[in-house]
Parts: structure tokens; sequence; C-alpha cells
């Protein structure tokens, strides 16, 4: 929400160092998307995921990071089309338990109408440490923000996050990992709601805290995200590896 492809340039070379292959996605009405789209609706968002799987990959799956309320787009994704997605990490993932308070609501509303208080929310939520290019980041955040139609799709995530949003968790059977950083600001008790979203999966799940991060661990902290990502991940690859020996393949 109100950010690009570009929120995860600093996990990115870890993930790249590690061997594998990656796509940043930039959602409609973001970045490098154009305006004007009917809506920006998770489901929606999820299908544009598979659009690009697919348009990369061919019939070959991938694995899908995802963050706030795009985590929503690629529990939909994994659900609807479990042939496209091997794996799901979910970071700042909201597990719809806790209610909204309606001082909240407001707040997130106003954030919305422009660039600059949103840029205002972006900054709060980097409690503990932010990137050397953080300054540069924010700026070029908010100049895209500044465009025609470019609030748009911000403001419609809002209402979204507000109204509820119901994750097809229960749907779910691949593999996934829950990330959240220890204070992260959108939830009262980030551990707890991290452990609620892991629990309502129905593949296997686990969750990697990264102390001290707020809701842009893979940004604040990309090393210790890092960490947990990769332990995830390679995890699975020896799964694969394994399972594939005993069928002898």
């Amino acid at each position: 929400m109100g950010d690009t492809g570009a929120t995860f340039r600093l996990l990115t070379p870890h993930l790249l160092a590690a061997g594998y292959r990656v796509a940043a996605m930039d959602v409609r009405g973001y970045g490098a998307s154009g305006t004007g789209w009917p809506d920006y609706a998770p489901a929606s968002i999820g299908a544009d995921l598979l659009d690009l799987i697919r348009h990369l990959n061919g019939d070959t799956p991938a694995m899908v990071i995802a963050h706030s309320i795009g985590c929503s787009s690629a529990v939909w994704a994994a659900a609807e089309a479990p042939e496209a997605i091997t794996a799901l990490v979910l970071i700042g993932t909201f597990s719809g338990e806790a209610p909204i308070k309606p001082w909240m609501k407001a707040a997130s509303r106003l954030v919305g109408r422009s660039a600059a208080l949103w840029g205002l929310f972006v900054r709060s939520s980097y409690p503990t440490a932010r990137p050397a290019d953080f300054g540069d980041y924010l700026a070029a955040l908010k100049a895209g923000l500044r465009g025609p139609g470019r609030l748009a799709p911000l403001r419609a995530q809002i209402e979204v996050s507000l109204s509820g949003v119901e994750n097809r968790y229960a749907e779910v059977t691949q593999p996934a990992l829950v990330v959240m950083g220890t204070r992260d600001g959108d939830f009262a008790d980030p551990a707890a709601d991290a452990a609620l979203s892991a629990a309502k999966l129905a593949g296997p799940a686990r969750v990697h805290l990264v102390d001290g991060a707020g809701h842009y661990p893979h940004a604040e902290m990309p090393a210790a995200t890092a960490e947990g990502t990769l332990a995830f991940l390679s995890r699975l690859r020896t799964s694969a590896t394994s399972s594939r020996s005993r069928q002898g393949l």
C-alpha cells in the first residue's frame, strides 16, 4: 500500500546471493503501473500476481514474498491457483482478529489525503533504524504519489483495510512463513497477531520475528529479515530434493 516494488530493494540482494531469481512487482496504480484501474481489491491484485508469474515462468511455479495488504493478494493467489505458487513469505500480514478503533480509522483516512501525510506515516513505521537511502527513497515515493490519479489506489486500499479483508488463509495449503517486526505499530501485539495468522493457514506455517523492527522489517532490518526468509526457503529446497531422491528422480 502506497509503495512500489522497490520496497524490497534491500532484501533482494540477499535473495540473489542465495541463488534465487527475483522479480519485484509494482501493484496496479503505483510505480511503473498505469492509472485508472477499475478497482484495487486484493483479489484483483492477486490475479495480477498470477498473470505475472505465468508471464515470467510459464507453467513453473514461484515462491511469493508479500508485504502488508499485499499479503492478502498473495494469499488469494495461493488459494486460487495452488499450482502457480509453491510457498509464501508474508511480511506484516494481519490476522483480522483485532478490531480497528474509530480514531485509527479516522487517522488512516487522513494519511491518504496527501503524499506528504503518507510520507509521515511511512517515516513513523521505522521505529529503530532507517536505511541509508531512506531520505531519497521517501522523496521518490512521495513524488510518485503526487502524479495525477496516483492517490486513488492508496485511498482505495485504505478503505479495503478498514472494511476488514477476509484473507483466504484456510484455503492455503502451501508452506508459509509469517514475518513480523516486534515493534510494528499496526498491531497491539505484533507477535501474537503473527501467531494467529500462521495458525489460520491450512498448510505448515512458521513465524519469524524481527526484533525491534516496525512495519517494514524487510527495509528497516533486511539482514535479519533475510536470515529467517532464507532459512525457510532452504528447508523447502532440502525437502524438495529429499522428495525427488525418494522418488528416484
